[in-house]
């Protein structure tokens, strides 16, 4: 099992110290979170609280994604980088052709995207993107979008997305891994198409549940999770290592974790709880990154 940290939260500037801290700590990655804007009558529903009111204030920071793992890769040389969500559909096609695949290039290759549908119409007004069936519109977009990223000639006539031939650079090495986020069925679904589901924050016993209902859709296409496809989640637990097991067991690829935010407010404090999940959480479960450690790591 691989660990991710959740930079979701932490004020933008120490981004980078994040980023250092978790290389040296031993994580395979770090997620950032998306929104645009935060309108001041918010109408959408948030799909994961039980009263719908999204945990989250107007002064919660939303740094732009891409911009954040640009630089937190400027300071590392292996962490890997997702988004945790990305609403890609709320922005223009092309648009996020070029920014993910520009982090791409940059980052050398080190960028997941983690993307879904959305929840917040008011996003999408504001992006002037439309709101109904944005389910289908995402998926013709992820279709066109690794064309675009293979540096070629692609022109397009589709019921969503129409243009002339074209190509983008720079284009990534390889292709970008995809992961989908969301829990409805039209949500794993689509992550059984692309790289990779992520989840949301769970309690431990619907975190197996959600397990459970992935790698069924999973074998029911004849995949499994591992290497060619994460399943990704969180659980509210900072180191059972017992949980961490059972949840390997039943098919969770990588947890995303952040042991900085129980840590105060202090930074040293922060970098302190992710030195020390490093040694007690990730060396003790006898994973490094991108694989199991060996000789003397172990």
């Amino acid at each position: 099992m691989q660990f991710w940290q959740s930079g979701m939260f932490l004020p933008p500037a120490r981004l980078t110290d994040l980023a250092r801290a978790s290389e040296a700590a031993g994580f395979e990655g770090v997620t950032v979170s998306d929104h645009i804007a935060y309108p001041e009558t918010l109408s959408s529903p948030y799909p994961y609280t039980p009263d719908g009111r999204p945990p989250f204030e107007r002064e919660t920071p939303w740094p732009d994604p891409w911009i954040a793992i640009g630089a937190m890769a400027a300071v590392t040389s292996r962490l890997r980088f997702g988004t945790h969500i990305y609403i890609a559909p709320a922005r223009p096609l092309l648009a996020v052709a070029k920014q993910v695949a520009t982090a791409a290039v940059l980052s050398d290759d080190r960028v997941v995207l983690g993307a879904g549908a959305g929840w917040m119409r008011e996003e999408f007004d504001l992006m002037g993107q439309p709101f109904e069936r944005r389910g289908a519109r995402f998926d013709e977009m992820l279709a066109v979008l690794a064309r675009l990223w293979t540096g070629d000639v692609v022109e397009h006539r589709g019921e969503f997305y129409d243009f002339d031939p074209l190509s983008i650079s720079p284009v990534p090495s390889k292709p970008v891994p995809v992961w989908i986020g969301g829990d409805s069925d039209a949500a794993i679904a689509r992550a059984v198409r692309n790289d990779g589901w992520v989840g949301n924050l769970y309690q431990p016993d619907e975190a197996f549940e959600k397990a459970e209902r992935v790698v069924k859709a999973l074998r029911e296409v004849g995949r499994e999770p591992g290497p060619d496809f994460e399943l990704v989640l969180s659980v509210y637990a900072l180191d059972d290592l017992d949980l961490f097991r059972r949840l390997e067991d039943a098919g969770v690829t990588a947890l995303i974790t952040a042991p900085w935010m129980l840590a105060g407010s202090e930074w040293q404090d922060q970098a302190d709880a992710i030195a020390r999940f490093g040694d007690e959480v990730i060396g003790a479960m006898g994973q490094g990154p991108s694989g199991p450690l060996s000789g003397e790591q172990a």
